[in-house]
């Protein structure tokens, strides 16, 4: 199994300031032994790394991490998309595992992903080879929808299902709006995230399920991909529990479909080997 979501940190108050005194459990250091720890004892054979951090800095450090352990497959780090981004991706050297991009579109103010100078970083990355996430809360999703359908040759990957609404029980708009972007044939899913869109102590996997299979449905097998969220998920949740919402949502499905959500889909959208 492929992890398609970790995050890796030294953690400092002031550079994670948004991980705030309610998320107190994830205010410390997690490093790969910690999560290579909870990847074997869940039968998750290796993962990607992703952002925390818009700096240059940490997307070195997340290079330099997957140089050093292998379970790290890949890197989804951070450029600033509103610079120059050919320079960006030179000055980070020969780096195989920088396999996709993100910024936290979440924390951006309306009309962002219509910013000419980010579209025009976007540009740039498909000849490079490198994937983008999308990172937006259900309010941003008709934006997200809209701004992929501008570059159709580039991949993209919805993180977190687009971060519906659990608490409140949102659930219809935010449907609409994930058939619409999954009616993208270039544009995937991470089945993550959703533990921590709930009510933290109080949710159930049967109130996670109908996300998920809106998801599953949307997109399709050969476009989603489990992934932990994993250390944020354990505000909320343990390792092995994230990783069994989706392995039991899909416990139904054929085998060929299985290994297709759980490692192939994933090794397919980042290339990897």
């Amino acid at each position: 199994m492929i992890d398609s979501h970790l995050h890796f940190w030294n953690y400092d108050p002031a550079q994670y300031a948004w991980i705030d005194a309610g998320m107190a459990r994830i205010r410390r250091d997690f490093l790969p032994a910690d999560a290579k720890r909870e990847m074997q004892a869940a039968g998750v054979d290796s993962g990607i790394a992703v952002q925390a951090r818009q700096t240059l800095e940490e997307t070195r450090w997340l290079l330099d991490l997957a140089a050093a352990h292998p379970f790290i497959a890949a890197v989804v780090g951070w450029i600033d998309l509103q610079a120059d981004v050919d320079a960006q991706i030179a000055d980070l050297g020969d780096a195989p595992a920088l396999a996709g991009v993100r910024h936290p579109v979440q924390g951006e103010a309306d009309g962002f992903l219509e910013r000419s100078a980010f579209l025009d970083g976007i540009a740039r990355l498909e000849p490079h080879g490198l994937a983008y996430d999308i990172l937006v809360y259900e309010r941003q999703l008709p934006a997200a929808t809209a701004f992929a359908r501008r570059f159709p040759r580039q991949r993209f990957v919805l993180d977190h299902l687009g971060k519906p609404d659990v608490r409140t029980g949102a659930f219809d708009e935010w449907r609409r709006q994930v058939e619409s972007l999954g009616g993208l044939p270039h544009v995937w899913c991470k089945l993550s995230g959703l533990v921590t869109e709930a009510d933290w102590v109080s949710w159930t996997p049967a109130q996670l399920r109908p996300y998920l299979d809106v998801a599953l449905e949307a997109f399709g097998p050969a476009r989603v991909m489990m992934g932990s969220d994993w250390p944020v998920c354990l505000t909320a949740a343990s390792y092995s529990e994230a990783v069994g919402l989706v392995t039991e949502a899909i416990g139904e499905y054929s085998d060929d479909e299985r290994r297709q959500i759980l490692g192939d889909n994933a090794r397919h959208f980042w290339n990897l080997k």
